[in-house]
C-alpha cells in the first residue's frame, strides 16, 4: 500500500494502513464493519451544518461529473473537477481549515452549458425553480464571492452569527443567541442546587425564530436530520450484536435513546459511561461533537470515527494517565484552579478504522472527550493518540526538504531527525491524556464564559501544558523519552510552526482564523515577545529563520503563559482573553506570509494533508455465510466520494 495518494489544489491525499486488523476475530471485524457503516451515514449532516446550500452544490457538480460533454473545454472541465474534490474534501464550499469560500477557476458560462447536459431528474431543483432559476441560485452560492464568504467568521466588531454561513442559526442575531442561551443556564442553575450537571445547551440544535419566536429545531431521528440518524441507529444496532462485551452495548443503548430523543441529558449520561468505559479493544466516537464549527462555541459538528487498541504504543498513554496526578500537582498553575482529586483519566493509543463526518477526510490525530467540564471534573475524560494516522503523515513528510529549508543549524535537523516524531506523539499525549483534563473551574463560572474565544484558549491550554511537561526530568524517569535534550526538537519544530510555517495555510489578506492555529501562533508569539531576545526571527540570505539561544526560557515562558491562561479559563475571563488571543493569535504579518508562500512552493509542498478511507468488505463463504471482512486499499478519491453520495445520502436532510 502506498501512503501517498492523489494531489490537487492545497491537499495531499494518503492512505492509512489498518495493521493487524486481520489478527481481529470475526466479531471484532464486525463489530468494526457496522459502527463504520454508521459512521459513513452522517456525512449529510456535516456537509447541511457547514452550510446549507453544501449539499445542494456537491449534488449537482457530481451530476455534472458524471454528464461532459464530449467536446467540453478541457482546461476548464479539469478546474470544476478540483472544485468537486474541495468541496468533498471540505464538507462544502469553504476551506476546512480557513474557512474562507473557495474560489471557483471555471466560468459561469461554462457552468450554465455543462448543466445543460445533466438530466433534470438528477438536480436538487426545488419545486419552485425550473433550470433557468435553479442555474441563477446555483450560480450565486458558487461564484459570488460576498456571499457566504466565510463558513465561520471570528473578526472583530461584527455579528458573528449573520456573518458566518454555518447552518446553526437562521434569521437570529448573535446577541439573540447568546441570550438565549444564557436564559437556559441561569434557569436551570436557579432550579438546581448546584451548577454542577449542566447539560450542554444547544449542543444538537438548530436556533430559528418562528415569528416572533426563538425556537430550537433539535436534531434526533423524529426531528432535523431524522433519516440521516435513522440510518445511524440503525447501523448501531446491528453493531451491538458483535459488541465485545455488556459495557459497550450498553453505550450503544444510551446513543441511540439520544439519538432518538434528542435528550441532552441522555447525552451526559452516554458520555459519562463512555469515560468510565475502559473494557475492550474496539471504541468510537460518533455524534455531535465539537463546537469548533460554530462562531460562538455552543453548537456541535457531526463526526465519527471508529478505531482499535494499538497494545504495542498504548504503553506510554498508560504511563501518562497513570500519573495525571502528579501532573496536576506539579504544573505552574495557581493551586486554586488545579483539581485536588483527578479522576478517570484513560488514554489509549488507536489505529483508526473509519473517519466520517468532520474527521474525514482531514482528521485530529489525538482527541480528549467528554468535552463538559464538569463531567471531566466528577468523572474524568478519555483520551486516544491515532498512531497510523501519525504514521502516514510521517512517512509522507519524510525526505520533502522541509528542515533542510527551514532549519538551517544541522545540530538542530539531528535532534529533529532523531526524536522529533516520539516528541511529537509524546506532545500529542500529554495534551489530549492530561492537558485538557487539567484544571478546574471556579465554582459558579459559566462553561461558555469566554465565548467565541473559548475554544483557542482551551487548545492553548492543553497545548501549554504538554509543552510545560515535555522538557521535565519526569519524562526521563517514566522513560517515556531517552534524552534530556530530547525536548529541545520539539520545541523548535513547535515555535517554527507558530511563528512561521503555519502561515503558508493562510489566504493572503486573512487573518488567521481556526482555532488550533490561533492557539499556536498565541503561544509562540508570546514567548517570543517576552524572552528578551532569547528566541528571535533571523534573517540570513534572504530568508526568514528561527533561532532559540536558550530552551530553558521557552519553558519558564510557558510555564508562566499555562498559569495565566488557566486562570483565564478557570475565572471566566473574557476580557484578557479577547486580549490575549487578538494581541497574539490573529494578524498576519503580510511580507512574512508572503515568504513562506514562495519558499513552500518552491519546495512543492501541500500545506493540508488528508485520507481516503480503506473500504471494509463483507466476505461470504459458498453458503452465504459472512466469513471475513476484507480491507481493500484500492479504491480511488473521486470513486469512494461518488460512492459515498450513492450509498450515504438520504432523500431529505
Amino acid at each position: 500500500m502506498h501512503i501517498t495518494d492523489e494531489r490537487f489544489a492545497d491537499i495531499q491525499l494518503l492512505r492509512y494502513e489498518l495493521k493487524d486488523f486481520h489478527r481481529l476475530s470475526l466479531q471484532q471485524k464486525l463489530y468494526i464493519y457496522y459502527l463504520s457503516e454508521a459512521t459513513l451515514w452522517g456525512r449529510d449532516i456535516t456537509f447541511d451544518q457547514h452550510c446549507q446550500f453544501n449539499i445542494d452544490v456537491r449534488l449537482t457538480l457530481e451530476a455534472i461529473s458524471r454528464h461532459f460533454a464530449p467536446d467540453a473545454d478541457p482546461t476548464e472541465q479539469k478546474e470544476m473537477l478540483t472544485y468537486l474534490k474541495q468541496v468533498w474534501f471540505a464538507s462544502g464550499i469553504h476551506h476546512h481549515y480557513g474557512c474562507e469560500k473557495f474560489t471557483p477557476h471555471f466560468s459561469p458560462a461554462f457552468f450554465r452549458q455543462c448543466l445543460q447536459q445533466v438530466p433534470q431528474h438528477e438536480l436538487p431543483i426545488d419545486t419552485d425553480e425550473n433550470l433557468t432559476t435553479f442555474a441563477a441560485r446555483m450560480e450565486r452560492i458558487i461564484f459570488d464571492a460576498d456571499f457566504l464568504a466565510k463558513r465561520v467568521n471570528l473578526a472583530e466588531g461584527v455579528d458573528l452569527v449573520k456573518s458566518s454561513a454555518c447552518n446553526f442559526y437562521q434569521d437570529v442575531t448573535q446577541e439573540e443567541a447568546e441570550a438565549f442561551y444564557q436564559y437556559k443556564h441561569t434557569a436551570y442553575a436557579a432550579a438546581s442546587a448546584a451548577n454542577d450537571g449542566q447539560p450542554s445547551w444547544g449542543l444538537n440544535s438548530t436556533l430559528v425564530r418562528h415569528g416572533n419566536d426563538i425556537q430550537e429545531e433539535v436534531w434526533h431521528s423524529k426531528g432535523k436530520y431524522g433519516e440521516a440518524i435513522t440510518h445511524i441507529v440503525d447501523n448501531l444496532r446491528k453493531a451491538r450484536q458483535f459488541a465485545e462485551n455488556a459495557r459497550q452495548q450498553h453505550l450503544i443503548d444510551l446513543l441511540t435513546a439520544y439519538y432518538e430523543s434528542g435528550d441532552l441529558a441522555l447525552f451526559d449520561e452516554y458520555s459519562i459511561a463512555w469515560t468510565q468505559n475502559k473494557e475492550g479493544t474496539i471504541d468510537f466516537i460518533n455524534g455531535f461533537i465539537e463546537v469548533y464549527g460554530d462562531p460562538l462555541g455552543i453548537k456541535g459538528t457531526w463526526e465519527g470515527i471508529v478505531h482499535y487498541v494499538d497494545s504495542d504504543a498504548t504503553r506510554r498513554t498508560k504511563v501518562i494517565s497513570d500519573n495525571a496526578q502528579w501532573f496536576e500537582d506539579h504544573s505552574p498553575v495557581s493551586p486554586c484552579f488545579k483539581k485536588a482529586q483527578v479522576t478517570g483519566v484513560s488514554a489509549n493509543v488507536v489505529r483508526a478504522a473509519m473517519l466520517g463526518g468532520e474527521e474525514y477526510p482531514a482528521t485530529a490525530i489525538g482527541i480528549n472527550l467528554p468535552n463538559a467540564d464538569w463531567i471531566r471534573t466528577e468523572y474524568g475524560s478519555k483520551s486516544i493518540s491515532i498512531s497510523n494516522i501519525v504514521e502516514a503523515y510521517n512517512i509522507a513528510a519524510h525526505g520533502n526538504g522541509f528542515y533542510e529549508e527551514f532549519v538551517p543549524d544541522a545540530e538542530i535537523r539531528r535532534w529533529i531527525d532523531q526524536y522529533g516524531g516520539m516528541c511529537d506523539m509524546l506532545h500529542t499525549d500529554l495534551h489530549e491524556c492530561v492537558g485538557h483534563g487539567s484544571g478546574r473551574l471556579l465554582p459558579g463560572v459559566d462553561v461558555n464564559a469566554l465565548k467565541a474565544y473559548g475554544s483557542c484558549i482551551e487548545e492553548a491550554r492543553a497545548d501549554l501544558f504538554g509543552l510545560y511537561y515535555i522538557a521535565d526530568n519526569k519524562m526521563l524517569e517514566l522513560n517515556l523519552l531517552p534524552h534530556a535534550d530530547a525536548y529541545k526538537a520539539h520545541y523548535y519544530t513547535y515555535m517554527l510552526n507558530g511563528l512561521m510555517s503555519q502561515l503558508v495555510r493562510i489566504k493572503p489578506g486573512h487573518i488567521i482564523e481556526e482555532a488550533h492555529m490561533r492557539n499556536r501562533a498565541l503561544i509562540a508569539r508570546w514567548v517570543m515577545a517576552h524572552s528578551h531576545g532569547q528566541i528571535k526571527l533571523e534573517h540570513t540570505d534572504g530568508k526568514t529563520c528561527l533561532h532559540i539561544a536558550d530552551y530553558a526560557v521557552v519553558r519558564q515562558l510557558v510555564g508562566e503563559l499555562l498559569a495565566e491562561v488557566q486562570r483565564i479559563k478557570s475565572e471566566g475571563d473574557y476580557e484578557t482573553a479577547r486580549q490575549l488571543v487578538e494581541t497574539y493569535g490573529i494578524e498576519v504579518e503580510e511580507q512574512l506570509h508572503q515568504e513562506m508562500i514562495a519558499r513552500y512552493e518552491k519546495l512543492n509542498i501541500a500545506p493540508y494533508k488528508g485520507f481516503i478511507n480503506p473500504r471494509l468488505i463483507l466476505h461470504t463463504d459458498a453458503d452465504g455465510t459472512i466469513d471475513d471482512v476484507l480491507v481493500d486499499y484500492t479504491e480511488d478519491y473521486s470513486a469512494q466520494m461518488q460512492r459515498y453520495s450513492a450509498d450515504y445520502s438520504v432523500a431529505h436532510i
